[in-house]
């Protein structure tokens, strides 16, 4: 039978096209970047073809282009490189309560070392409370980070009118990217951001690899400190082969980003259509609009999340409570929180995110398989 693998924002399948271009990297060209020698001029340039690849596809110019070890070192060091700088000492950070782990949790360390965190409120939708982001500001804060996309529901900020807000009172902004980068049109300059993380493995490259866009003018510290590569801004010999799949991910992303993200908002509101007919007491949770194409986080009242995602492993369907970075965790999810959900309705919420993995077939047969487990865990709550 066939596995049905509804958890992409968790992280996606190496295109095929993506492990053809690292197998050389692997193999033959095998040298340091740094080197002078052809080996090293060889790897080189494939570094400069993939900071080329990244770059287009947000946007961007290559020189804009950071490589680092994947979208939550690149948060850290968009946040800690602004906060830490001697102008910052004292400022707080400006982020909202449903920001990936990777940047709340930078935001508690740098609160150790004098930083504090103002976090903005957000609607029943996720979107984040725009008046109480100007009084923030009114503050002088050194940075406001802002994501793009929120993870487990899918909810896309107004971020070009939080950029805007921030450059006029003069303040940096970052904005993590890493769920959007990939599934709609990302343009660093329509979006006006100082600062933007991206990922490899939500866009069908190898793990382990990822990018901060770092706008021209801005000087950033390094995080890791060691030799000059990435002009001085990433000590430490580069991945070559990661990075030289993440640049033919980030190409074909750019070529496909239009017909991937309509096969998968038709299967996943395919989806949501069967979850309305059959469970009539199912709750979507996440703008109705303003969402990403491939998710749907359902909230199924009385029900356990953990015991519905282990039933649907075991039928073949893999999904997910919300961030792979918070699983494991007896917590109801912070983003549904806050969001107004109780606690309870957070620990009955279990998000759908579509991909390339998927075929036109997938949504019933997932319907199917949650239905038969329903039955069985919540009898009166499926329609006949």
């Amino acid at each position: 039978m066939k596995r049905i693998y509804l958890d992409h924002n968790a992280t996606t399948r190496p295109a095929p096209e993506v492990v053809d271009a690292m197998l050389p990297y692997l193999r033959e060209e095998f040298g340091n970047p740094s080197s002078i020698h052809r080996e090293g001029q060889q790897a080189r340039r494939a570094l400069d073809r993939a900071r080329e690849q990244a770059a287009r596809l947000i946007g961007a110019a290559a020189d804009e282009i950071v490589f680092t070890g994947g979208g939550s070192e690149a948060d850290n060091h968009a946040l800690r490189a602004i906060a830490e700088t001697p102008a910052a000492q004292g400022r707080a950070i400006v982020a909202s309560k449903i920001e990936h782990q990777a940047v709340l949790n930078v935001c508690r360390f740098l609160e150790t070392r004098g930083a504090p965190t103002v976090l903005l409120d957000v609607d029943e939708t996720g979107l984040v409370d725009l008046d109480q982001l100007r009084r923030a500001l009114a503050a002088g804060p050194a940075l406001v980070s802002v994501m793009l996309a929120n993870n487990d529901v899918g909810t896309i900020q107004p971020l070009r009118e939080i950029a805007q807000a921030a450059r006029e009172r003069g303040v940096a902004s970052h904005t993590d990217a890493v769920q959007a980068v990939g599934k709609i049109p990302v343009e660093v300059g329509v979006l006006g951001v100082d600062l933007l993380s991206f990922s490899s493995h939500k866009i069908y490259g190898p793990k382990g690899v990822g990018a901060l866009y770092v706008r021209h003018g801005l000087k950033l510290a390094p995080l890791l400190h060691g030799g000059r590569q990435e002009s001085r801004r990433r000590g430490g010999t580069e991945n070559v082969p990661g990075i030289v799949g993440f640049g033919k991910a980030c190409e074909l992303a750019a070529e496909r980003l239009a017909a991937r993200a309509d096969r998968a908002a038709r299967r996943r509101d395919a989806f949501a259509q069967g979850i309305r007919a059959r469970f009539p007491g199912a709750r979507v949770n996440g703008h109705p609009a303003r969402r990403l194409p491939n998710t749907l986080n359902v909230t199924f009242p009385g029900l356990d999340n953990e015991s519905l995602l282990l039933n649907l492993d075991l039928l073949g369907v893999a999904a997910s409570a919300g961030s792979a970075c918070s699983a494991g965790a007896a917590e109801p999810s912070y983003v549904l929180t806050a969001m107004g959900r109780t606690a309870e309705e957070a620990r009955g919420s279990v998000r759908f995110s579509f991909g390339e993995e998927n075929d036109d077939n997938d949504p019933a047969r997932a319907l199917d398989a949650l239905a038969q487990i329903l039955r069985r865990l919540a009898p009166g709550g499926v329609a006949r």
